[in-house]
């Protein structure tokens, strides 16, 4: 018994641990102490059988290994993510879990998500965008994965990636969409833009050839839907694509649902690039018109948000990705990430900052001397203030 008492009350501790605010050099956001879930917030009851007949022993029955890659919304006056929870079978589903002041407390529901089912029954699931959109309802996105039917049985490794997509208008009942229909082999990434275009439904997507590999795809995309209920993409187009030695050369995908400003549209992305480490993830900023949401207006060069050296370990390290974001009434933007595929952070910045962030700092001019010729024009503008 004494057991139990313990695993609840370190449990209890842990998430009414405070979090303290830690400015980052940059001046573009605020970090915080701790991260605000770990495998070790899953609640106690969802993995211990706390049966004294069936668990003498008091052994953990369903161990998590992860939480990670939350979308995020507000929703009655909470700060609400739909966390993607990791099994130790390496299973990912979907567990909402709540905080009153968005940066420390995050308490998860008393039960997952059970995700109703097509009938090609999801394999794994994860990464789920958020969006409240002008419809009126809640739309989850997520990718679902299958095996690829057309390897041979003995390949249990390839897999074929698409969006799933749920509704809501409360956030317990949720309505199971037809998966996502496109001319691509496979889809990633893919969130909702929350108003409609010209009548139809916007989603941007990340098209790729292969499982891992994106070919042809070649970056962030977006197509027209005239109906979520037949969620078929038209006129798919590129309008962020990955660039020779950048650091979304390898693949880039949109992150949550872009942010509407008077300036334009905001967005967060990941961007990926190799390395003799293996592949690095950061994250990047840019803008779109607001008549125009295929126009990029501003894009600043370089990652706005990279690994720090408490962030760089984990499962899959060197990765930052960020499906998640809120921004408040007050013009404060929580921004929901998770490092190396093992934990949750989150870092506050304002729309006045990203918006400035995105208009004044220099785009990549794709060569060393482009980047010098940057820090020169910075340079002179400085002359005599320092």
């Amino acid at each position: 018994m004494k057991i139990l008492q313990k695993l609840f009350s370190d449990h209890k501790k842990l998430i009414q641990r405070k979090n303290k605010a830690i400015p980052h050099n940059s001046g573009l956001f605020i970090k915080y102490q701790y991260p605000i879930l770990t495998a070790a917030h899953a609640p106690i009851h969802w993995r211990y059988d706390l049966n004294k007949l069936t668990n003498p022993y008091n052994l953990e029955r369903i161990g998590v290994n992860a939480t990670f890659n939350a979308g995020a919304i507000k929703w009655n006056d909470k700060y609400v993510l739909a966390v993607r929870v990791e099994g130790k079978d390496r299973k990912s589903f979907f567990a909402f879990a709540e905080s009153k002041n968005g940066i420390d407390n995050f308490e998860f529901w008393e039960k997952p998500l059970l995700l109703p089912q097509l009938e090609n029954p999801d394999v794994n699931v994860y990464d789920m965008r958020l969006t409240l959109h002008e419809d009126g309802y809640v739309y989850g996105i997520f990718c679902t994965e299958r095996k690829d039917p057309k390897t041979p049985d003995a390949d249990t490794s390839s897999a074929i990636a698409n969006a799933g997509i749920i509704r809501s208008k409360n956030l317990l009942d949720w309505e199971r969409l037809p998966d996502l229909i496109s001319d691509s082999n496979q889809q990633r990434n893919v969130t909702l833009h929350p108003e409609f275009v010209c009548g139809k439904y916007a989603l941007y997507t990340r098209p790729q050839d292969g499982f891992i590999e994106t070919g042809t795809g070649g970056g962030i995309g977006l197509g027209y839907i005239d109906d979520m209920l037949h969620p078929k993409v038209e006129h798919e187009v590129i309008i962020n694509p990955k660039v020779y030695h950048t650091v979304y050369e390898l693949k880039n995908g949109q992150g949550p649902s872009p942010i509407k400003t008077r300036e334009g549209w905001l967005h967060l992305a990941h961007g990926v690039r190799n390395t003799a480490a293996g592949l690095r993830y950061v994250l990047y900023l840019f803008m779109t018109d607001l008549k125009d949401i295929t126009k990029v207006i501003h894009q600043p060069g370089g990652y706005f948000m990279a690994p720090d050296d408490q962030e760089i370990i984990g499962d899959v390290g060197n990765v930052l990705f960020s499906n998640g974001w809120i921004p408040d009434a007050n013009g404060d933007v929580y921004i929901y990430y998770a490092s190396s595929d093992t934990r949750m952070h989150v870092a506050k910045s304002t729309v006045d900052i990203l918006v400035d962030y995105c208009k004044n700092t220099p785009n990549d001019r794709l060569t060393s001397k482009g980047s010098v010729e940057s820090i020169m024009d910075l340079i002179e503008k400085n002359n005599g203030l320092y």
